[in-house]
């Protein structure tokens, strides 16, 4: 059921329009929103679904010279120009600028909710097949990675380029500097840790890059006998602990501009220099994103002398919260896995294991950005629940 609309008057002389509900709510909107938003052919291009009124044009004083209700459903405003504007009642419903509103709002086009986790992790199963055709387990793989940050997908075929046809599922790879896809396994000469048989600590993937890719899959196509576990851990979880545990340890990450470097040849020559926030916040104080690689953090480090002791301190704080055995979950991927996730969100490790002649363990490694991923579940979403 659309809403309906009881009442619709203009106030604060003219600069807002206050729509009365049939429910008893009521909602207050700005003149200059309502005439930067109009939807009529001159102002607005449907097919596009983007605005065509020029932003010069727009008076931010401006006022209603009149305005109307149609039938319940729809407000007409007549501007001092004499230009005329129409809003459906569902349309203004949705945009309404009451903070309860704006909140349901952000759920329905980005799905914040956030499932945090420890080493109790049940770590969520979907056949790859399965989110390969059939929309609806797609529409499964694709919320539960954004809520919990992590999905294994069982049964890929045990050779390359099965994430080239998972990239095609949700729209397209991130290329990087080390290519398309790329292979997780001992090299001579490794131009990147993960190029070995140590151990690696927990981080997340690429914060030399201003924009790190938003999800990693990395698929197993051979695994070692011994050794080769992988280990993951909620870095959203972790920051809320650190936050609670020590705010001015938390401070210090969430302001500190930390130097990475990542130099070689690989897909093409690079040398890639970025300075990151270990830990991101958006303007509400929520973390956002975590930008940790020790592997990549830079020799050069861009903060006054007295002030490099207490970061490697707080730091020390984070990295002890992140390897505690109430946080962190291991697991042994198995030929044919693809573990994917929030590279944002979170940070992953792996067990060494022995070296030999022969590549005893093989995992394909690709990205995809947060905007493909997301796009591509809001057509499933779509699709599946016949969502407008």
């Amino acid at each position: 059921m659309s809403p309906g609309i009881q009442k619709v008057e203009a106030l604060d002389e003219g600069h807002f329009v206050c729509v009365k509900w049939e429910d008893g709510s009521e909602s207050s909107y700005p003149c200059v929103w309502l005439r930067d938003n109009c939807q009529c052919p001159l102002c607005f291009l449907p097919s596009a679904g983007a605005r065509r009124l020029l932003f010069e044009d727009l008076d931010v004083n401006i006022t209603v010279k009149q305005v109307a209700l149609a039938d319940r459903k729809k407000i007409s405003i007549t501007w001092p120009d004499e230009h005329t504007s129409e809003y459906e009642a569902e349309w203004l419903k949705k945009r309404c600028f009451s903070e309860e509103a704006r909140a349901v709002m952000r759920a329905d086009l980005f799905l914040p909710e956030c499932q945090y986790w420890g080493s109790d992790l049940q770590l969520p199963k979907i056949s790859f097949e399965e989110i390969m055709c059939n929309d609806e387990s797609a529409y499964t793989w694709l919320c539960t990675l954004k809520k919990v940050g992590i999905v294994l997908l069982t049964g890929a075929a045990t050779r390359q380029g099965e994430l080239i046809r998972l990239g095609h599922r949700i729209g397209f790879l991130r290329l990087t500097f080390y290519g398309p896809t790329w292979q997780v396994q001992d090299k001579a000469d490794a131009n990147n840790v993960a190029y070995t048989t140590g151990r690696l600590c927990f981080h997340t993937d690429y914060p030399v890059l201003q924009h790190p890719p938003g999800v990693q899959f990395l698929h197993c196509i051979k695994q070692t006998a011994a050794g080769g576990e992988s280990e993951v851990v909620d870095g959203f979880h972790v920051s809320n602990k650190l936050k609670k545990q020590n705010p001015e340890a938390y401070q210090i990450l969430s302001s500190t501009a930390v130097n990475y470097v990542d130099v070689g040849v690989d897909y093409c020559d690079f040398a890639v220099h970025c300075k990151q926030r270990i830990i991101d916040m958006d303007s509400r104080g929520q973390t956002i994103r975590i930008n940790y690689n020790n592997a990549t953090r830079d020799t050069v480090f861009d903060i006054p002398a007295e002030k490099v002791r207490p970061f490697y301190a707080a730091l020390k704080e984070f990295n002890d919260l992140l390897n505690s055995a109430e946080h962190k979950f291991t697991y042994k991927l198995k030929p044919g896995d693809i573990v994917t996730f929030d590279n944002w969100r979170v940070l992953h490790g792996r067990q060494s294991y022995p070296s030999c002649s022969e590549v005893a363990r093989h995992l394909e490694g690709a990205y995809a950005d947060w905007d493909v991923v997301m796009s591509r579940l809001r057509l499933l979403r779509k699709k599946v629940l016949n969502k407008d």
